[in-house]
């Protein structure tokens, strides 16, 4: 099962995203609808709603009267907070039955308006944020819904911007055209990366590039590393181990092959063999198997000190390496990175060898450092730089 995040700002066209993943075969869960289930009448949610803010939040017919209750808490943060804590946990409870209820093989879309905000990002495997120009959704919030714009503005302002909500998002689809270039999109976003992304968390497989593949430095490479770091924490609940972003896309300014490599320390190989696997495959990490890394390698002591999980999803390559705390390798990945952080001759000279190596790979992409002698004597360097400096990882 592939759990994707949706939302966007009021009036940005995400209720079109979701009706149109729907129709390509993705289970939805709508957060609005199950909001409103959830405080209907009769309901121990209502009931509650009424105890704390009064009977002038229902209308003639004792239903929520949203408008109401909307002036009541708009702007007001204890009250807000208030009736945040009456309705996401029943939010939160009834969406976890209807997503236990989806296929084994489903795309769940959970449509949530305020993902963002609540902090639920990392509980997907993928954030899918609608982004739309302020008075864009401005005409269409007065046209489809007869809001004026004053109020328009106000329920914006009372969201997270387009720049909090773009640092969370693994994909952002603009909303400024027609309907026909929307659904373009998002049956695009559904066939190359979706249904993919599913099959591959299933069938429990990591997805690399076929070939080395250098692009020039990412501003955004931190940004997406902390997305996926954010996912392996959640995964790894409650435990809280370290993570480090490590290679070249962890160094500012370096050109790389377009993979995020992340380093989790563990205290044993036990650990990492253990549940921590299964629970990093279900959130799209899964081990990679191979000659390469189920043989020893050399100083292994007959098992190798590490592990490596990949990426399922096909729009983000990553490999994450499960190394022993204060093992060599451990230790090398963090010099290395902040070496090479600290020495810009170094950084190019560093790149120039990737290239060269990188042009006699193989098709599978792979090429190793060891036994080449700019690397054997960069790792010198970098010992050296941390004795002068005092580093420590």
């Amino acid at each position: 099962m592939l759990k994707v995040g949706l939302t966007g700002g009021i009036g940005s066209g995400k209720s079109a995203v979701a009706a149109r993943l729907a129709e390509r075969g993705a289970f939805v869960v709508d957060a609005d609808r199950i909001a409103r289930e959830v405080v209907a009448p009769g309901t121990e949610g209502l009931g509650e709603i009424v105890a704390a803010f009064s009977d002038r939040v229902l209308d003639a017919s004792g239903a929520l009267d949203r408008a109401a209750l909307g002036a009541l808490v708009f702007g007001d943060e204890s009250a807000r907070r208030r009736l945040e804590s009456i309705t996401h946990p029943r939010v939160r409870g009834r969406t976890a039955e209807l997503v236990a209820a989806a296929p084994a093989d489903a795309v769940v879309v959970n449509d949530v308006p305020l993902l963002v905000e609540v902090g639920l990002a990392p509980t997907y495997h993928l954030v899918v944020v609608v982004q739309t120009a302020v008075d864009t959704r401005l005409e269409r919030l007065a046209r489809g819904r007869g809001m004026p714009p004053a109020e328009a503005r106000r329920r914006i302002a009372a969201q997270a911007d387009d720049g909090r909500r773009r640092v969370a998002a693994d994909v952002v689809l603009h909303n400024d055209g027609s309907l026909d270039d929307l659904h373009t999109a998002v049956d695009a976003l559904w066939r190359d990366r979706l249904v993919p992304y599913e099959r591959n968390v299933r069938q429990r497989r990591a997805v690399f590039p076929p070939r080395v593949a250098f692009t020039e430095a990412d501003p955004t490479w931190a940004e997406q590393y902390a997305r996926l770091a954010a996912r392996i924490r959640h995964a790894a609940a409650p435990a809280e181990p370290r993570l480090d972003h490590i290679g070249s896309t962890a160094v500012p300014g370096l050109a790389a092959r377009n993979v995020i490599d992340i380093q989790l320390t563990v205290g044993s190989l036990t650990e990492a063999d253990g549940p921590l696997a299964d629970r990093l495959a279900d959130a799209g990490f899964p081990r990679v198997h191979g000659s390469r890394w189920d043989a020893p390698g050399p100083g292994d002591d007959g098992r190798r000190q590490e592990r490596l999980h990949g990426s399922a999803d096909p729009g983000r390559p990553a490999s994450l390496y499960l190394r022993l705390a204060g093992s060599p390798s451990w230790r090398q990945a963090l010099l290395t990175r902040d070496h090479l952080r600290a020495e810009p001759d170094q950084r190019a000279a560093y790149l120039r060898s990737q290239r060269e190596l990188a042009a006699g790979a193989p098709d599978d992409g792979e090429f190793a450092t060891s036994g080449e002698p700019w690397f054997d004597e960069e790792r010198l360097r970098a010992q050296e730089w941390a004795a002068r400096t005092g580093w420590r990882p």
